[in-house]
């Protein structure tokens, strides 16, 4: 086995789950702390730097794929040298009998990198990648706004984004048991300004006055 990562780890039945079947341990936590930067690292490398023997940290690692800890391995990409310059998030107030056709309707929009449904003054939000300010503007204005479910939107750019982690485990406290330090600025890091989209739609005064 060359390296850690599993080309079927994303498919197949995995019924277990963290507190259901598989336990972590410190060991585990060191496991994911080093794949969490050495995706590729070899099943022998891994163990060396953990302290214990290869057939320990492929055993650890197969249970955690198998338990639905670690749920797949994707290569990461700069959005900036594959052409997507901007990156906004777009908070969605939703029409509260459509939510199964907003979360449809952003499936299909390839644009769309995350969404969440959130509290507080809108109900989602999303973040969006493209090209230019024009397509946000689009995406916004003419996809997002004929959506019967959306009632109105509030579009914010992302001025730099500073660092992205992975993933947090457990052992990242003050502490610091790992590793604290910020990436460096990614390259091709677009600078905008700050512009807000917002939907005129049936009922916005009502939402204006404090109404869902």
């Amino acid at each position: 086995m060359g390296d850690v990562s599993r080309g079927d780890s994303s498919s197949g039945d995995r019924t277990g789950r963290i507190g259901i079947g598989l336990t972590l341990d410190a060991v585990h936590l060191k496991i994911l702390d080093v794949l969490r930067t050495q995706g590729r690292i070899s099943v022998a490398a891994l163990a060396q730097r953990i302290g214990i023997s290869r057939a320990s940290a492929y055993t650890r690692f197969e249970a955690m794929v198998d338990d639905g800890v670690i749920e797949g391995f994707n290569a990461r990409v700069d959005p900036a040298r594959v052409g997507l310059d901007i990156c906004a998030l777009v908070f969605v107030t939703v029409r509260q009998d459509m939510w199964k056709q907003f979360r449809a309707t952003l499936a299909a929009m390839p644009e769309v990198e995350y969404c969440a449904v959130t509290t507080g003054q809108h109900d989602a939000m999303i973040q969006i990648r493209v090209p230019n300010v024009a397509a946000v503007h689009r995406l916004v204005t003419e996809r997002l706004a004929n959506v019967p479910a959306v009632r109105a939107t509030e579009t914010v750019f992302v001025l730099d984004e500073v660092f992205r982690r992975p993933y947090v485990l457990p052992s990242d406290g003050p502490a610091g048991e790992a590793s604290t330090t910020a990436p460096a600025d990614p390259p091709g890091a677009s600078q905008f300004g700050m512009t807000r989209f917002i939907r005129a739609s049936e009922g916005r005064a009502d939402m204006e006055r404090g109404s869902i």
